[in-house]
């Protein structure tokens, strides 16, 4: 009697800030159909109330996926990273203190947040942070165009949020977007120690994070680094437009057949 076959690879899919594995589309499914295990966790603070994510620091969703990534390991071997948004953050930290070899995936990371609907005044944010007990009454609210430029698929999320579906949190206390705030700054200054071979999937159009995020990753990770550039997506390149060529493109890189 033949023995099933385990996948020869696994990945650990990360979601984004207030999200669930929503956010990554269907490139679990793919990588699952190519025999690669996908792994896509919940970030700590997520998945049951936004005020769950005031008790939680950036080091908290690094320690928590490092430790889904030696588990992932330890069954497979070999293992590669993805990540949306914030995920595509503790992807990169996660590959820094890992020493990762796998593949790096980073879809729409927001190691600057400059993108065209980001207010003038959101610098104020930082003198907010002076004043703990005010930042973590105030809330960022998910609002239109919810990363989507799609129309269709943007009306549809809006049903979704007034269901009060579980798939991502209405708001995001700015407590947490002052956690955001540190991991980006870790970031910048050592993305030279991160050496393996990273895709950067970044919207033109992007309203929360401009393409100098991706620049910036080309030219700061020591690695090999592809950059695929959307002409028709906002910041949920996942599931908005160009999802297709994204998961396209996602496939080749991880060399899963189709």
């Amino acid at each position: 009697m033949n023995e099933e076959k385990k996948p020869q690879a696994a990945a650990l899919l990360i979601h984004g800030l207030g999200g669930t594995e929503y956010d990554l589309g269907a490139l679990g499914k793919m990588l699952q159909a190519g025999q690669v295990h996908a792994r896509s966790p919940l970030l700590p603070g997520h998945g049951i109330s936004p005020q769950d994510l005031l008790r939680c620091q950036w080091q908290d969703w690094v320690g928590a996926m490092r430790a889904e990534y030696r588990g992932l390991q330890a069954a497979h071997g070999q293992v590669h990273l993805a990540g949306v948004c914030l995920g595509a953050l503790v992807a990169l930290e996660v590959a820094r203190q890992e020493q990762h070899e796998g593949k790096l995936a980073l879809y729409a990371p927001p190691l600057f947040l400059d993108g065209w609907s980001i207010p003038k005044k959101a610098w104020l944010r930082h003198l907010v942070y002076w004043l703990p007990a005010l930042a973590r009454r105030m809330r960022v609210p998910e609002c239109e165009p919810y990363g989507i430029k799609n129309p269709r698929i943007r009306r549809a999320i809006q049903q979704r949020f007034e269901r009060e579906e579980k798939f991502h949190y209405a708001y995001i206390p700015l407590a947490c977007v002052r956690e955001v705030d540190r991991l980006r700054r870790h970031l910048v200054a050592r993305l030279g120690e991160i050496r393996c071979q990273t895709l950067v999937v970044h919207a033109r159009e992007d309203e929360i994070t401009s393409m100098r995020s991706a620049r910036y990753l080309r030219r700061h990770l020591a690695g090999t680094v592809e950059v695929l550039p959307l002409s028709n997506s906002y910041h949920m390149v996942m599931v908005d437009s160009e999802r297709a060529a994204v998961l396209q493109r996602s496939q080749r890189f991880f060399g899963v057949p189709g």
